[in-house]
Order: C-alpha cells, then structure tokens, then sequence
C-alpha cells in the first residue's frame, strides 16, 4: 500500500488535515509536539471510474485504491541532534514512499508559529537542512566502511565509495539525495542508503478558505523558491479549516460546500491525485458479481506484474490476460457486450497495462 508521511513543522495544520483526511481524531492542540507517535490512517483514492463500473456489474462490494497517511511529529531545528523528538521523527518518515511536506501560507494571530512569522522558505528551508544533516550522518558512516574496504582491492566496495563520495558532496552543499542519478551498478547501493532525502516530495500549501483559488504571495514564494532551485515537485493548495469542515458534512453536502468556495475537489483528492502522479503510479480494476476492485500499479508494469499485485502466485503462474479498456467497458455495457463486440483482448506478458484497464487474469494453478 502507497504511504505517505505528512511532514512539518509544529503548527502548520498537519495534524487537522490528517483528521479531515482520515477521521481518525487525532489530537490537535495549538502547541508543539501535540502529535508524539505517529498517527495512521487509510484512506480510499477517489476514482470516479470505480462506481460506473459497480452500477454495470452489481457487485456485492467495491473496494477502491488505498493511501496509508502517516501524521508524523513536528520538526524542529537541530532535530537531526535529536532536538525535539527528532530521532523519533526521522526514523518514522524512513519508513513511508514518499513525503507530503505541510508548509503553512495563511497568516493567523490565533495560533502560533514555532519560529514566530509566518515565512514558507525558510520553514521549507529547516525541514530540508535537518533532513539532509541526518542523511550526512549515514552516509558517513557508510562511506567509511567503504573506504576501508576498498583499500583491499574489492570492486563493490570501490564503486560504493564513488557512489557515497558523490552523495555526501551534494548533502554537505545543503542539496538533496535525489539529485544523484546512480548508474544501473550503483542503484542497488544508492537504495541501501535509504536517505530521507531521496524520498520523492510533494508540498501542501496550508492556505485560508478565501484563498483556495488564487493562492497568496506565500504559496508564490515557495513555488518560485522550488523552481530557482530546479526541484521538479508539485505544490497543492489546501485549507486545512476547509477539510475539516468538509469532514463533518453529509457526502451528499460536500459537492456543493466546495462549489461555494470556487473549487471542485477536496484537498485528499488534489493529494492522492498528486501522490499518484508523483510515484509514477495508475489503477487497472477487476470486475465481478462477488466484487469490483481497483488495484494499484506503477506506470508502464506488464500484465504478469499486475497479477501479482493480486497475489504473487498469480504473477508466477501468469498465461495471458483478458482486457477491455475502461471507456469500451462503459460503453458496450459490462463484459460480455465486450466479449461479443470483439473489445475483449487476450495479452500476454509483454503487454503493458494501461490505466483504467479492465483485467481478467488465467494462471496455472
């Protein structure tokens, strides 16, 4: 399952937003450290597509895609010397594929700011440096037992010096681990390291409800601040006040909220949608009358890598694949119209699934 770690500095909304997003009632104070351990919740990627293909098939039950959110504690400067609950931070967000970094954009006198203004590139700013401090910490030591070994003339320790030599550089000149790009004979190494760092991120702009639309010179500045440093990541608009409120109403009554405010999605959906697009990851369905199901894949996987996201027998025991694209299945009305229209095809395993794909899989047992 995809997890994300919701990230940032004390009082910047993290843990509101995680409570509209999951409902879990995490604890939400106006002061620091008002989360200590991790909060967790699942939540289910909307998809539209799912419900169409239900009201075909009838099933006993839907299951959509999944995101595990993760609230983890606020950071604060000097957290990679264990300032705050900085140990406890980074090695939790060691553990998630990929970070939403919450960076507040609203000005409010009512609650307070861990560092005093508001200022989203300097806050972006503490959250990276500590980040990249800790990563410098492991690197060292991993560069060390390199070096040593390397001196005895083995390749493998040769090639990682090399790889952490250049990784340590970039950290030290206050830049992040995804900058390197490792050769095919480094990546395994690069992978090891397991660098906070290197973990692809996307920023969530907290800003007021008046605000959703057009942002303000806050969210600017850390647009402009992302593009001056060439960092390729995408900046979603939310209110955290917004998504709570929503929490609290009718599903029926949220269309209509949002559509007051001049915006048609709620922050989880620019989220996952974003989440989904930062991983490089698409949904294909099964459909049946016991259930209709959207599965999770990344970009560009084959139908026996998509079987085995079902089960890894699947993918091992992988013959050939029957496939209808999402648009035909609505269209002609479900599976057999598609099988007797001829929109049915048998893939094999070098056929690369397509987002939306309806699949049928035949294995040996």
């Amino acid at each position: 399952m995809l997890s994300l770690g919701i990230v940032g500095l004390p009082n910047v909304g993290k843990s509101t937003l995680f409570n509209a997003l999951t409902s879990a009632g995490a604890l939400v104070a106006n002061y620091p450290f008002a989360t200590i351990e991790p909060n967790t919740g699942v939540v289910e990627v909307p998809d539209p597509r799912i419900a169409e293909i239900a009201k075909l098939i009838n099933p006993q039950r839907t299951v959509p895609a999944t995101v595990q959110f993760v609230d983890i504690a606020g950071l604060v400067k000097g957290a990679s010397q264990g300032e705050g609950l900085g140990n406890q931070f980074l090695a939790n967000i060691r553990e998630v594929d990929a970070i939403v970094q919450v960076v507040r954009c609203f000005a409010d006198d009512d609650i307070q700011h861990v560092m005093g203004s508001v200022d989203p590139e300097r806050d972006r700013n503490v959250i990276n440096g500590e980040l990249a401090l800790a990563d410098l910490v492991s690197v060292d030591k991993r560069l060390d037992k390199a070096t040593r070994s390397a001196k005895t003339g083995d390749a493998q320790a040769k090639m990682e010096k090399g790889l952490f030599e250049r990784v340590y550089a970039v950290l030290n000149d206050g830049k992040m681990a995804r900058v390197v790009v490792p050769t095919e004979e480094e990546r395994p190494a690069y992978h090891s390291l397991n660098l906070l760092t290197s973990k692809p991120v996307l920023y969530a702009a907290n800003v007021r409800e008046d605000e959703l639309v057009d942002g303000n010179a806050n969210v600017d500045t850390l647009r402009r601040v992302l593009a001056d440093e060439g960092e390729d990541a995408e900046v979603v608009m939310f209110s955290a006040k917004v998504e709570a409120e929503l929490a609290e109403l009718p599903a029926e009554d949220r269309a209509e909220f949002l559509d007051s405010l001049g915006v048609h999605e709620s922050g989880l959906d620019r989220l996952a949608r974003a989440a989904y697009h930062l991983l490089g990851l698409q949904s294909y369905f099964t459909a049946g009358e016991k259930e209709v199901r959207a599965w999770t894949i990344r970009k560009g996987a084959r139908a026996p890598e998509a079987a085995g996201v079902i089960h890894s027998d699947f993918e091992k025991g992988f013959i050939r694949a029957e496939t209808v694209a999402y648009d035909e299945f609505i269209r002609v009305g479900g599976w057999k119209p598609a099988r007797e229209q001829g929109l049915a095809r048998a893939e094999g395993k070098e056929y690369v699934v397509q987002d939306g794909d309806l699949m049928l899989f035949r294995t040996n047992p």
